[in-house]
């Protein structure tokens, strides 16, 4: 049966990693909780309320929550970031329970931040990525934090690396196999400092003096409109390849080893849709055209169409890929599955 909250869900729901028949996402109804699924019917066992006092921003919560070692970790549009110890386990008649104990509460931004960017628009509406015990968030300000998830200290995570891009990043940051992250941002405030940084980038956190090793300009695509990057870029760590599709329409590659421009394909407008890549397919979401294309990229030089599909409205969600089928939703109000 179906759950239901308060107003929309916008971020991607996370099944437990480990097993746990636990359900774990946040609403616009101000709510980040988790389900239990062992039960006849879904059932809350336990929330917590991003409208607080001291929000900054907004109460909602949009990146889908990161799970590892017992530990939920997660930004909220209220601008603070968490880090909560789940404490799950099994009752004596089999039920499973949670136990969160708050283990971080830290601001997501800093006072010098709001001075930079004119105003207090700095919501962490990305997923937070994890690599070992370093994680890294995003603002609507355009701070890039990385935090120790090791040494904490008064529910503070001891930050090691503070990067600002100069605008709004909703994409969630990527990490490499070497450590190095890349995060694409908007182009909305258009800040001097979004015109010399570029949109997509490239940085080495273990040089936060000197972290960048490459930025790509979009500012020209934006024209006088919004443009930049929604969507989560794609790595392809094989090949050294990040496919980026842009907010104008372009679907971007992009050489991770020198940040030069491979090729470029026009796809629409206002395009969202992380892309899934699978197998040496590419599939990316259509929003002006509603629907799907795909793209053999067997020769990473050299893409090409496979076919096209249709659907009744925007997409701006990312594919689902399962064994050989592929499941999207669309702002027609339907979700699609479909098989080659």
């Amino acid at each position: 049966p179906p759950f239901m909250t308060g107003d929309i869900i916008k971020g991607s729901v996370t099944l437990d990693p480990d097993g746990f028949p636990l359900l774990y996402f946040g609403s616009r109804d101000n709510k980040l909780r988790i389900l239990a699924l062992d039960q006849p019917v879904p059932t809350e066992i336990w929330h917590v309320d991003g409208h607080t006092p001291d929000r900054v921003w907004n109460d909602d919560w949009d990146g889908n929550p990161v799970v590892i070692n017992d530990h939920l970790i997660e930004g909220g549009e209220n601008s603070w970031f968490y880090v909560y110890k789940l404490n799950r386990k099994y009752t004596a008649q089999g039920k499973v329970t949670v136990n969160p104990q708050q283990v971080v509460r830290m601001k997501g931004w800093t006072d010098q931040l709001l001075r930079d960017v004119g105003d207090k628009s700095v919501s962490i509406e990305s997923s937070v990525a994890v690599q070992g015990n370093k994680a890294y968030f995003t603002n609507s300000g355009g701070l890039i934090t990385g935090v120790n998830l090791d040494r904490i200290k008064d529910k503070q995570a001891e930050v090691f690396f503070r990067f600002w891009a100069g605008d709004d990043i909703d994409a969630s940051p990527i990490i490499d196999r070497d450590g190095s992250l890349y995060v694409a941002v908007e182009y909305e405030r258009k800040l001097d400092r979004a015109k010399q940084m570029g949109q997509v980038i490239k940085l080495n956190p273990e040089n936060p003096s000197n972290p960048v090793v490459w930025s790509f300009d979009l500012t020209k695509l934006a024209g006088d409109g919004k443009g930049g990057v929604w969507a989560t870029p794609t790595l392809d760590a094989d090949n050294h390849i990040l496919y980026v599709p842009t907010h104008t329409g372009f679907l971007i590659a992009i050489d991770t080893r020198t940040g030069r421009e491979m090729w470029r394909v026009k796809i629409g407008n206002h395009e969202w849709s992380s892309p899934a890549l699978v197998e040496q397919k590419l599939l990316v979401g259509l929003c002006e055209a509603g629907g799907l294309v795909a793209y053999d990229v067997k020769d990473p030089k050299n893409p090409t169409p496979m076919w096209t599909v249709k659907v009744g409205g925007c997409i701006e969600s990312s594919p689902a890929v399962w064994k050989g089928r592929f499941y999207v939703g669309s702002r027609d109000g339907y979700i699609y599955g479909f098989g080659e």
